[in-house]
């Protein structure tokens, strides 16, 4: 980034963006958000690679968007971190994500992931100071809306019905 800002005499900005959920994210991504509600609400078991002991930090997508917003207004040019620092450990998270959807979904421990890291959490100092920024969103209402987006989407026969979250989905 920095390189293409000499080059073409730009003025650019830095963001380390961490786990990012809500509506509209793809169902088969591959992340803990959406693996885990897509499970529980398919009545299969939510897999937990590990003891589940790992902690992970959720953002929801409307304080991503303020965070990026805040940093592109700002004329602050190094990395910043946007993220939320609340950490979770995958099998609280995932009894969680049980209790809000419902249903009968065992949790399932799997072989860990190799190099799978312990421990993700932003350090927001910088954002907090710089850009007057931290999330605002708690985890518990941001999933809600993502539950809520997932098990109507779920619940469409037409693909072309799919991923058209109304707006206020986004909104915290």
């Amino acid at each position: 980034a920095y390189a293409y800002a000499k080059q073409s005499n730009v003025s650019v900005r830095v963001a380390r963006i961490f786990n990012t959920y809500g509506p509209r994210m793809h169902a088969n991504d591959g992340r803990v958000v959406s693996n885990f509600i897509i499970q529980a609400l398919q009545g299969a078991p939510i897999t937990v690679y590990g003891s589940g002991d790992q902690t992970r930090s959720f953002q929801y997508v409307s304080d991503l968007v303020n965070g990026m917003v805040a940093l592109m207004e700002s004329n602050y040019t190094q990395p910043v971190n946007i993220g939320n620092p609340d950490e979770h450990s995958i099998i609280t998270f995932a009894q969680l994500i049980r209790e809000m959807v419902g249903g009968d979904s065992r949790i399932e421990h799997l072989p860990p992931v190799v190099d799978d890291p312990q421990r993700r959490r932003p350090d927001i100092t910088l954002a907090k100071k710089v850009l007057n920024w931290q999330p605002t969103v708690p985890l518990k209402r941001g999933l809600q809306k993502t539950v809520d987006y997932f098990r109507r989407e779920l619940g469409r026969t037409n693909h072309e019905e799919r991923n058209h979250a109304p707006i206020e989905d986004f909104e915290p």
